[in-house]
């Protein structure tokens, strides 16, 4: 009779050390899935934020060309576009300023500073920045000096 309760006794210990494994594999699991949620997230804002450095630029290339050819007037006046749908930057707008400004007492020409903001969740009218945006908001600027 001793030895049936011994073997009692320890198979109740095997069902609780059975119990607290399956709790620690539970938590580990539920953080690995966590993290690689995580992980995903910032490789997609990583991608997003290359694609609106590179709709900025475009946006810096577009106002070159159109301050070249007189259509772009730099008068501190914003200018803001989408860009063409079928892109992988057709979720995107961008807002290009010009300014004209002296650049000092030695010379007589001017400056002029151009600045390209893309954003994917332009505001009214596509005006980058958006002061109202979410989680999943990218921006980048672009700025050249002429």
């Amino acid at each position: 009779m001793r030895h049936s309760g011994w073997r009692t006794q320890q198979q109740g210990f095997s069902l609780m050390v059975g119990i607290f494994l399956i709790l620690v594999l539970s938590l580990l699991s539920l953080g690995l899935v966590t993290v690689y949620g995580v992980q995903q997230q910032q490789s997609s804002l990583d991608v997003q934020g290359a694609r609106a450095y590179q709709a900025a630029r475009a946006g810096v290339e577009w106002g070159l060309h159109r301050h070249l050819r007189g259509a772009l007037a730099c008068s501190g006046a914003t200018t803001s576009f989408m860009l063409p749908a079928g892109s992988s930057l057709s979720a995107f707008a961008v807002s290009v300023t010009c300014v004209q400004t002296p650049s000092g007492v030695v010379t007589a020409t001017t400056r002029r500073q151009l600045t390209a903001v893309a954003c994917n969740q332009p505001g009214a009218g596509n005006l980058c920045p958006n002061p109202g945006r979410s989680n999943d908001y990218v921006q980048r600027k672009v700025q050249v000096e002429f």
